[in-house]
């Protein structure tokens, strides 16, 4: 039967689902892109403060699933949630751009209207990215083979929207002249209404389980008065400003993060573990969700510096003069999703060819952070013994990020297929939302260490000093390295506990 269900091609569904989730990412890695360059270039923040803040707002960003997928699976819908959180999203994005639009004539306003673009931002992914992320295994009957494919080629989609968002934001808004920032806010905020407005024409029409039946409408037993526009839009705004107080909080006044991260993932543990109509074999593979999800945060605090330390390198240190063109900084961040699109083909046929030899989830996870820990190691050798002021070229970023992209394609889609196919169905969303708590620690994790980029001065981090970009770079090759090696040991006990015939 499973090799019947392989010789199908993909519902339509996942067409709508990869569209939706493009012009979101579009509109997201297109304003990241450029997000460290504004801080420093207009609002004149230093790189630790404007390396830390990035770190809080991308974290807020992973931990607002958490909310967001809970509203969902007992309130909402997964469609409804969706469309709300593409709506407050893109009204980010205008808010930056009027935000943008003022900073010099008052600076005031436009570090409050800064702190409300980011909040909306975290507050509208909260309920998008948890809901469409856990519809797309949803399409497929349990065990087909096709379910890592078609995560595979969803994450296509991510990474189409990753590719374009950096380059169309970055032609218009990263030319040198920091009044053209806004220009980039805006465009990434009338993609972000494009998505939106795909979700609405095709979903009820091709978002469909194996059965034909319309997925993620409102849940069976849900009341009334959840779903009460009025009630909605206060929710809406009650929860936005929320994210808004969090951010500043964490930014300006106390740094709580690390804190509230630890307490959400202990909560969901314990609302899950105590839930006794789960029985030990769903334990057991929730537990192998939660030790995966622990390993993913070393990946992804490396990972992420693209944002940060790696684009103040792009911006100071590489040569990008071309002689006829100067390439935008805010273009490297461009390299990862075009790798993405080039090689994720190859990577979904590779798994479907090796057949019974396909690795374990848990051993393409530790592949992925073996291959990450070569970027950088690849990227150190490039700066070492090379002195202050003197720029390298282009190819050292670019290896870099092919190496990282092949990691993203052994760690990232197999994981939220692995979320997908252990979840027990109740927890479904909630799941996939412990999934992006990992990301959140992970990124409150990588602008702690952004913040660390010697950048002309000596830091340290538990001890290791770094004078250089080459003490920097060498830090990520060993915590991804020692990762992945405690992860190969552990694949056999984890696939046991997954308690399927292959993953």
């Amino acid at each position: 039967m499973a090799d019947q269900l392989a010789q199908k091609g993909h519902p339509k569904g996942l067409w709508v689902l990869f569209g939706t989730e493009m012009w979101e990412r579009f509109n997201y890695y297109g304003m990241r892109a450029i997000l460290v360059l504004f801080m420093t270039k207009a609002l004149l923040f230093d790189k630790v403060f404007a390396s830390n803040l990035y770190g809080s707002y991308t974290s807020l960003v992973y931990l607002t699933p958490l909310i967001g997928g809970f509203i969902a699976d007992r309130y909402w819908g997964n469609q409804r949630s969706i469309i709300v959180g593409g709506i407050v999203m893109a009204l980010g994005e205008f808010v930056l751009f009027f935000c943008a639009s003022m900073y010099k004539s008052s600076p005031d306003l436009s570090a409050l209207l800064f702190f409300t673009g980011l909040g909306l931002m975290i507050a509208g992914n909260g309920f998008f990215k948890p809901n469409i992320s856990s519809l797309v295994g949803q399409m497929y009957p349990k065990g087909d083979r096709r379910i890592d494919p078609a995560y595979t080629i969803f994450y296509m989609g991510i990474n189409v929207g990753g590719a374009f968002g950096p380059i169309i934001c970055g032609l218009v808004g990263d030319t040198g002249n920091p009044e053209d920032f806004k220009w980039a806010f805006l465009v990434a905020g009338f993609a972000m209404l494009l998505s939106v407005v795909i979700q609405l024409a095709f979903h009820h029409k091709y978002v469909l389980d194996p059965t034909g039946k319309t997925l993620g409408l409102t849940p069976s037993g849900a009341h009334k008065s959840w779903i009460n526009p009025v009630f909605m839009v206060v929710g809406l705004a009650a929860f936005s400003s929320l994210a808004i107080g969090l951010l500043y909080l964490d930014a300006k006044v106390v740094p709580y993060l690390t804190y509230l991260l630890i307490a959400a993932t202990l909560f969901i543990a314990f609302v899950i573990f105590s839930d006794k109509t789960l029985n030990s074999t769903e334990k057991q593979r929730v537990t192998v969700i939660f030790i995966t999800a622990f390993f993913v945060i070393f990946f992804w605090s490396a990972f992420e510096q693209a944002g940060a330390s790696l684009t103040f390198f792009a911006e100071e240190q590489t040569q990008r003069n071309l002689g006829f063109f100067t390439v935008p900084t805010s273009w490297f961040q461009s390299l990862n999703s075009v790798f993405v699109v080039a090689f994720a083909p190859l990577f979904a046929w590779l798994w479907i060819k090796l057949g019974k030899y396909e690795p374990s989830s848990p051993t393409k996870m530790a592949i992925g952070l073996f291959l990450l820990a070569l970027g950088y190691l690849w990227i150190a050798f490039g700066v070492k013994d090379v002195g202050a002021g003197i720029k390298v070229s282009m190819i050292w970023l670019v290896g870099m990020y092919a190496l990282h992209t092949w990691g993203e394609l052994c760690l990232s889609p197999i994981g939220l297929s692995l979320v997908n196919k252990l979840a027990p169905f109740k927890y479904a969303s909630l799941l996939m939302a412990v999934w992006f708590l990992a990301n959140a620690a992970a990124n409150k994790l990588a602008g702690v260490l952004s913040a660390l980029y010697p950048d002309g001065k000596t830091t340290s981090f538990l001890g290791y000093e770094m004078s250089n970009n080459y003490d920097f770079f060498m830090l990520f090759v060993g915590m991804a390295g020692v990762a992945s090696l405690i992860l190969f040991s552990l694949t056999k006990k984890l696939q046991s506990m997954m308690h399927v015939d292959k993953e």
